[in-house]
């Protein structure tokens, strides 16, 4: 298995996958950790929901490349969804699965009625749960990735403090002069990037479980920020990195086998903690 593993690491295109796919889990699991005590953890899947929806537009317009479509839909979505979430009428999950349920269902209903595939079942199906794709990546793609990647680290480590902040107490933050609203609005547009980045990678439907489980497995180890976020990156690119050398020696779908590595490790996770208390 291992000079098989040689092998494979031999192509190019094994290395791009593990490349996008260990930076796209690390970036999931740092804003990850945020959303999940923010109680808005839920956010993913409603903007997975909508990347897909754009998908679908960019198919039926049969634009080359679909991220100049997926990517301000999504972003605007978003900022969308933060707007509609802090409406006294509309509270954030209702807003969620508005958002979520309709641009599912609109896409879902444009590929069938615009769609000059022969197998719709099959694409849907490929986009929803993950697809090959992360194996077929060129290397523009792998420097997009790369270049976002490193964008949203670069934010995340210059604006800490603000969103601990932020993430914990947003009254105290407005009180002593932090502009809460600026700095939600950045984590929605960092997450919607995160969501069109990891399509490729676990699918429409799995894309919530790289955003969860590192998140949930660090908190039950251990209880500071700083530790939970370390421990949850740590945690994502391992599951991540595993995952796609599971998926490519055992030929199983990548996404569907991220995720069986990540409730894996939070079962771990679970028994660690409890053995800890």
């Amino acid at each position: 298995m291992l000079e098989k593993l040689m092998l494979y690491m031999e192509f190019p295109f094994v290395r791009y996958a593990l490349i996008v796919g260990v930076l796209i889990a690390l970036c999931s699991s740092l804003l990850g950790v945020t959303l999940v005590l923010k109680r808005f953890s839920f956010i993913g899947d409603g903007l997975s929901h909508v990347a897909f929806g754009a998908l679908a537009i960019a198919s039926v317009l049969k634009v080359s490349n679909d991220m100049i479509v997926v990517m301000p839909i999504t972003v605007i979505s978003a900022i969308l969804l933060l707007r509609t979430g802090q409406n006294t009428k509309i509270k954030g999950d209702a807003a969620i699965a508005m958002i979520s349920v309709g641009a599912l269902g609109f896409g879902y209903l444009l590929m069938n009625i615009f769609s000059t595939s022969s197998n719709v079942s099959g694409d849907v199906c490929s986009t929803l749960f993950g697809s090959t794709s992360i194996l077929t990546l060129t290397l523009p793609e792998v420097i997009l990735c790369v270049v976002l990647s490193v964008a949203v680290l670069i934010i995340f480590i210059l604006f800490y403090n603000k969103i601990f902040d932020v993430t914990f107490d947003e009254n105290f933050a407005r009180a002593v002069g932090t502009n809460v609203s600026a700095y939600n609005l950045m984590i929605a547009v960092i997450i919607a990037v995160i969501i069109v980045l990891a399509m490729n990678l676990v699918g429409s439907l799995l894309i919530s479980a790289l955003i969860i489980f590192p998140a949930l497995s660090a908190m039950r180890i251990f209880k500071s920020f700083k530790s939970v976020t370390v421990f949850s990156a740590i945690f994502s690119i391992v599951c991540a990195f595993l995952g796609i050398i599971v998926s490519i020696l055992a030929g199983t779908p990548v996404g569907s086998t991220i995720v069986a590595v990540d409730v894996a490790g939070f079962a771990i996770s679970f028994i660690v903690g409890a053995i800890k208390k």
